[in-house]
């Protein structure tokens, strides 16, 4: 959600700013008293109008369509202000955000999937990793998009928690906490000591090996997430290439930035830059790394079985035959 306020000499009487918002649709629909209709007139938005939207944003979403929306609304002279009253913990928008907008149009944005990459996930399920989805899409364009890349199927459908929304699986997991201390994250500790943990540690195992997509997140819902999976032992790795994804990438055990779309901030957080942006990518990077981890144990099995042979039979030759035998 985004909003830019700005003088206009043409906006209606009494009123000297006019502010623009865009961001998710249904969001900014709910903010939206008028709409401007086929011809540029500004009409009052009744329920069934509203509704109409509403079932365009689920059908743009149901074809894994990203539904952003336009809106504006005039602002009379002493209303609004730089911080615009500033915005409430866990809310979506500002209080000047929050009614009278006058819905411009929605539309839909499709990302086209590389033909690589359900066949890249399908390694990656092969290989015993779990991909899991993070995204600031909604419920439904999340779901779509998961399924044309094989990160859902029908049978973790049926899986209760396979899909959540960032907000409510921060709730429900209580967000973070220093074990140190057992205050909320961030405390008073030395950054060094400090140690975090998920507060709600029991209702995360129960969805941990359920939950793969995660729509409507925030940054701090994708930190929880992986600062959770770390806490239960496993190895994870977070791919991004927004400013907001840095905290993730930092966090986890290997981060992948992307090299073309990425911030300099997500490429300084991330251990890995993926030159090509392509998921791909990071199948042959693990595919390299198991390789190297095996030629390791193989490398480190011989050694250690030619040493213990020549250890043996030294001190055996040294005890019978008084004299090396080699």
């Amino acid at each position: 959600m985004s909003s830019i306020i700005h003088n206009c000499g043409q906006t209606e009487s009494n009123y000297d700013k006019r502010v623009h918002m865009k961001g998710a649709a249904e969001i900014v629909l709910e903010s939206c008293t008028h709409f401007l209709n086929e011809n540029g007139q500004k009409t009052p938005l009744n329920d069934n109008v509203k509704q109409k939207f509403l079932n365009i944003i689920t059908n743009y979403a149901s074809q894994s369509l990203r539904t952003i929306s336009f809106a504006y609304r005039d602002l009379k002279p002493n209303e609004g202000g730089p911080d615009h009253n500033i915005i409430g913990d866990g809310d979506y928008l500002y209080d000047v955000e929050k009614g009278s907008f006058t819905l411009i149009a929605i539309i839909g944005i499709k990302d086209v999937i590389r033909p690589e990459v359900p066949i890249a996930i399908a390694q990656c399920h092969k290989a015993g990793i779990t991909v899991r989805m993070v995204t600031g899409d909604n419920l439904i364009t999340a779901k779509a998009i998961a399924r044309e890349c094989n990160i859902l199927n029908d049978e973790l459908l049926s899986k209760p928690d396979s899909i959540m929304e960032g907000p409510a699986f921060y709730e429900r997991m209580g967000g973070i906490i220093c074990h140190n201390c057992n205050k909320m994250s961030p405390c008073d500790c030395d950054r060094n000591s400090v140690k975090e943990g998920v507060k709600n540690l029991e209702a995360f195992k129960a969805l941990h090996n359920n939950l793969v997509v995660l729509a409507r997140s925030r940054p701090e819902d994708k930190y929880l997430l992986v600062t959770g999976l770390k806490e239960l032992g496993d190895v994870v790795a977070v791919t991004g290439d927004g400013t907001n994804d840095a905290p993730a990438l930092k966090k986890a055990d290997v981060g992948f930035a992307m090299g073309i779309t990425g911030t300099e901030i997500a490429k300084h957080a991330a251990d890995i830059i993926i030159m090509d942006d392509n998921f791909a990518s990071i199948v042959k990077a693990c595919n390299w790394g198991r390789n190297v981890y095996d030629n390791i144990r193989k490398f480190l099995q011989f050694q250690i079985t030619v040493s213990l042979v020549a250890l043996f039979t030294a001190f055996i030759g040294s005890v019978v035959l008084q004299n090396s035998p080699l």
